[in-house]
């Protein structure tokens, strides 16, 4: 075998382009969710309006009382921003005091546990599903989310299917979040990664 037989040049772009043997066939993707998701989520559709980005902040208390009326389980004084992307609010759980900030999206066909006193910020995005790349029918694949309590994803974060964040984590803006970052600590990063404690002052009230 020649030296360049073991080790084939990469296509020249400039050459015209050959489409190799179909490997992957849309036309059998298995369908991603049940009937009666298929129309819980089209009735959800109906509903949307108070979500808008245009809607002020106030209208948090509606858009908390339209999503426990499909399903979230969501604790007291929590806070909905404008914007906000609920795919499935049958997969949501949210304990008190935590805020979803504006234009963040739930992209839930697995469940989305987040704790108490836990703040999401704006732009957010926390992704149960992908797809099976390497099965010819690209089926849609979906894994659980858990943000425990106490802790902060801040502005723009991707959290991917099956990820974990630890209590009292702080999560850095911007950050690919592909595995579970512990508690109490700061990670930050594309891929995301451990980089210190978080350290919590002691205040003394007077």
């Amino acid at each position: 075998m020649t030296q360049e037989a073991e080790n084939p040049r990469p296509q020249d772009a400039n050459l015209p382009y050959q489409e190799g043997p179909l490997k992957i066939d849309l036309y059998r993707v298995p369908a991603s969710s049940s009937r009666r998701d298929k129309i819980l989520r089209a009735l959800w559709a109906c509903f949307q309006i108070p979500f808008a980005r245009w809607t002020p902040k106030q209208l948090s208390p509606l858009r908390i009382a339209l999503l426990r009326l499909f399903g979230a389980s969501i604790g007291p004084a929590c806070n909905i921003g404008s914007g906000v992307k609920v795919w499935c609010p049958w997969n949501l759980t949210m304990g008190e005091r935590s805020a979803i900030g504006f234009d963040a999206e739930i992209y839930n066909f697995a469940p989305v546990t987040i704790g108490r006193h836990v703040v999401i910020s704006q732009y957010a995005y926390l992704c149960t599903a992908t797809h099976d790349y390497t099965h010819p029918h690209f089926p849609l694949t979906s894994a659980p989310i858990e943000i425990r309590s106490q802790s902060w994803v801040a502005a723009g974060c991707l959290i991917s299917p099956g990820v974990t964040i630890g209590e009292g984590a702080v999560i850095g803006a911007r950050s690919l979040v592909t595995r579970s970052m512990p508690a109490w600590t700061v990670s930050a990063g594309s891929p995301c990664k451990p980089l210190k404690p978080r350290e919590i002052q002691t205040i003394i009230h007077g």
